[in-house]
């Protein structure tokens, strides 16, 4: 790949297309999700419980990982991930009921946001950052989330295909829906294959070593993990599938014309990261992460004062430009600040309490929703966000990564 950085392993390599793979599949599960749920009779607020369940699964098990890591290898881990992946979408595609549904979500893989948020993020961040030097790592991250944001943009684009094929073929579109998540699922196994090309010093690498942080490095972790949460927190309360659930009773938009808006969306917030690196370089890390994001957030509460829906589906996509940058910055600013061999610890920590962070808001405003179709949900969440941006700004300006020391 000749936009990989020039040190970057062949173990580099596998993980992006394991990126691309997961990315694609949740692509299509977050546009999916909301229409499914709500074809089956359930309100708002299921919807929203559905969401959180997810997000809190996604946190426990990533919790788990990073507590049970020092006894198992990185390839035993990545495979029990994506078994699990396979056992996801048949349940959500063969299931009905609500409590089988809110099950499956709670112990699942399934990714109700179009960000990474799942039990492989930690397990390839740890591996991926030990594939390049500490100046090619802002630029794999880049390519990373790059990845992840265009494949998953190209995936919402292509949520309306199993739907388009089902009614087609003269089946009910409920049989579309279900298709997309058995297609998720098989995922599950494309993925168990890539894992399995990665070289003996990846696949049988343990953690033990990487499974608890120094004194100097706790403090650090543990201040960025409660920002992360932060910014988390208020990113529940505008997941994908809660916004798709605001435009869909807003405006009525098909799954088929929001894949388009997130693809679009998608597109500029790929690109956005390669800008990432080449801005971190000339004013640093953590500006950043602060100086790309506020913007985002007014543009996110601008889609409420719209007039319209286009108007609205506009600065949406616009904001896609901006939303993303900080990405792969915030996730090489983590593994600069700690020790090669605390990395995956570090990875750990700052996840999981984003992930809790961002559960139990999609519950909130699933019931801000069901009593009113302003998206309340929406400033909540651009509010905390730059409130995050501020603290981040103000408590770590002059923590620099070696790069920058240098």
């Amino acid at each position: 790949m000749a936009f990989l950085p020039a040190s970057a392993s062949s173990d580099a390599k596998l993980l992006i297309a394991t990126r691309g793979v997961r990315a694609f599949v949740d692509g299509i599960a977050y546009v999916v999700l909301p229409a499914f749920l709500l074809h089956l009779g359930f309100s708002g607020v299921q919807v929203g419980a559905v969401v959180t369940a997810s997000l809190l699964g996604s946190a426990a098990l990533t919790l788990a990982v990073g507590i049970s890591a020092h006894r198992f290898s990185i390839e035993r881990l990545l495979a029990y991930s994506s078994w699990l992946m396979v056992v996801t979408g048949i349940a959500f595609g063969l299931s009905t009921p609500f409590i089988v549904l809110l099950i499956v979500a709670a112990v699942g893989t399934m990714n109700p946001s179009a960000g990474d948020v799942s039990v492989f993020l930690p397990l390839e961040q740890a591996t991926l950052s030990a594939t390049v030097t500490d100046s090619d790592r802002t630029g794999i991250f880049a390519v990373f989330n790059l990845v992840g944001s265009l494949v998953g943009a190209v995936g919402a684009l292509c949520a309306g295909i199993p739907i388009w094929l089902a009614t087609s073929m003269g089946h009910d579109p409920e049989v579309g829906r279900r298709a997309a998540f058995v297609l998720y699922g098989i995922a599950g196994l494309l993925l168990l294959a890539i894992y399995s090309r990665l070289s003996p010093a990846s696949r049988s690498r343990s953690t033990k070593a990487d499974s608890a942080l120094g004194t100097e490095s706790r403090k650090t972790v543990y201040t960025l993990a409660a920002l992360f949460s932060l910014d988390s927190f208020g990113g529940g309360f505008a997941t994908q599938a809660i916004f798709a659930l605001w435009v869909y009773r807003r405006f009525d938009l098909s799954p088929g014309t929001l894949g388009v808006v997130f693809f679009s969306a998608g597109i500029l917030s790929a690109f956005s990261s390669l800008l990432a690196v080449r801005v971190s370089r000339r004013i640093g890390l953590v500006r950043t992460m602060v100086f790309t994001h506020i913007p985002a957030s007014v543009l996110l509460a601008a889609v409420v004062l719209a007039p319209n829906v286009w108007w609205a589906m506009g600065l949406f996509i616009l904001r896609g430009l901006l939303s993303q940058m900080d990405v792969p910055v915030r996730t090489s600013y983590v593994m600069a600040v700690v020790q090669p061999h605390e990395r995956a610890a570090a990875a750990s920590i700052t996840n999981v309490p984003r992930s809790l962070a961002s559960a139990l808001p999609p519950l909130a405003a699933g019931w801000m929703l069901d009593q009113s179709n302003f998206a309340w949900p929406l400033l909540i969440c651009a509010a905390c966000k730059i409130t995050y941006d501020l603290l981040l700004l103000m408590m770590f300006r002059n923590v620099r990564p070696p790069e920058e020391a240098a």
